[in-house]
């Protein structure tokens, strides 16, 4: 046995394999994206080199600005409004002391459902007549209330971002209650006696311990948002006029619907390269605000 440990050639037995999935499913498709990225494509046809006028046109096209902007607000709302509440909830549900894995199992429900359920259980709560939500304003008597929530340019974009967030609390709410529960009970106990409790007990001791465990789940909710293509495609395709497009779903038009696949191609690299950016970001002010705190 160690002198199979001691031979490089057993450990690429087993990553050549991992590493061969990894260029053909990731960094060759990647490479092609980046090739017809300078050229005018139509799928079928041979491709013509056209220089940088995919990306110029992507920077003057005011649809892409808007898709731009929504992917802007998703990563925003993921980060600062989706995962604050996650951590509440975690909080809450780990001081429960009875039928705890009955709590765990109803949040984590909806994650363990396809995007294609989801996307067509919430158009059925957002349905402007039969739909829960203006059936319920209704019944309180608050009609001026009601929306078309997907059919109107103001709040179908909101009722995305609520669907997606709802879908995806129980994942991250179940990884900080393992977080949670792994915290010391002797630091707890300790914690207590000094008096803090509640809500002391944990912003000061617990939060700051399961701080890694938050900026995972940060920088999951954040490169999600960057990925939200099908649930937007179910809901509302981009519409009403383009106020709910995002860079996937305008993407996935210029190559399926108007057949350009190198101006789709260009718009696949700038979401990579604003993905990179994006993450680049979030970890250093991450690591600043640790050398900050330290």
């Amino acid at each position: 046995m160690n002198k199979v440990l001691r031979n490089p050639w057993a450990y690429a037995l087993f990553v050549i394999p991992a590493l061969i999935m990894y260029i053909a499913i990731y960094i060759l498709p990647l490479l092609s994206s980046l090739q017809h990225s300078f050229t005018s494509w139509n799928g079928i046809n041979e491709a013509r080199f056209n220089g940088l006028d995919n990306f110029k046109k992507a920077f003057t096209d005011e649809k892409f600005w808007i898709a731009l902007k929504n992917n802007i607000i998703f990563v925003l709302f993921s980060a600062f409004v989706q995962v604050p509440i996650i951590i509440f909830i975690s909080m809450v549900i780990s001081g429960v002391k009875k039928n705890l894995n009955f709590y765990k199992t109803t949040v984590f429900l909806p994650s363990i459902l396809s995007t294609a359920v989801v996307g067509v259980l919430w158009q059925f709560i957002y349905h402007p007549d039969v739909g829960l939500i203006n059936q319920l304003l209704r019944a309180f008597g608050l009609e001026r209330w009601t929306h078309a929530w997907l059919g109107e340019e103001s709040t179908a974009f909101l009722s995305i971002l609520i669907t997606n967030s709802w879908q995806w609390f129980g994942f991250y709410i179940v990884l900080l209650l393992a977080a949670i529960f792994s915290v010391p009970k002797e630091l707890l106990e300790a914690a207590e006696m000094d008096g803090a409790v509640g809500f002391k007990r944990s912003w000061f001791i617990t939060i700051p311990i399961i701080r890694p465990v938050i900026l995972v789940i940060m920088l999951l909710a954040i490169t999600g948002a960057m990925n939200s293509l099908d649930i937007v495609l179910i809901m509302t395709y981009g519409e009403p006029f383009g106020s709910s497009e995002v860079m996937g779903t305008y993407l996935y038009k210029q190559a399926y619907k108007f057949n350009d696949f190198g101006y789709a191609s260009a718009i696949s690299i700038i979401i990579f390269a604003f993905t990179v950016l994006v993450t680049v970001i979030f970890q250093w002010i991450a690591k600043r605000t640790e050398e900050v705190e330290h």
